[in-house]
């Protein structure tokens, strides 16, 4: 949870470690977000497409950063926005850590936001999701 007076543009905030990736939690992904893409689920029909293997669907890992951003909010803030871009792929076995950086701090009616550029990695350098979240600070 973040305390607003203790933060500074630049600060790398401490990052959250997922447990690596398991097929049975891509299966148990698809039946809760109903999205059934045999590429996420069927290691034989990723195969026949090309793919070594199934792979994670896009909004499991932004379901990561998400609940990264939640964390960091805690009872101080609430996220007013959020967005991601996608990157490499996500597969079985990988490991994601989710991470901010605090980009600036802005106050709009008398209220106190705070722009959050976030990322998700299976390795260092190995992006497979960035984004933005911005929290207002109660």
């Amino acid at each position: 949870m973040l305390v607003y007076e203790d933060l500074q543009e630049g600060q790398v905030l401490q990052p959250i470690i997922k447990p690596p990736v398991t097929k049975v939690q891509l299966v148990k992904y698809a039946g809760a977000s109903g999205d059934f893409n045999p590429l996420h689920t069927d290691d034989a029909f990723a195969q026949s497409i090309g793919m070594p293997g199934v792979i994670a669907h896009g909004m499991l890992v932004m379901g990561f950063l998400g609940e990264y951003v939640m964390q960091l909010a805690g009872k101080t803030a609430e996220t007013t926005n959020f967005r991601m871009r996608f990157g490499a792929m996500t597969k079985p076995g990988d490991q994601i850590t989710c991470s901010a950086i605090i980009q600036n701090f802005f106050e709009e009616d008398g209220k106190r936001f705070v722009r959050l550029a976030l990322k998700a990695e299976k390795a260092p350098e190995k992006v497979v999701g960035s984004g933005e979240a911005i929290l207002r600070f109660f």
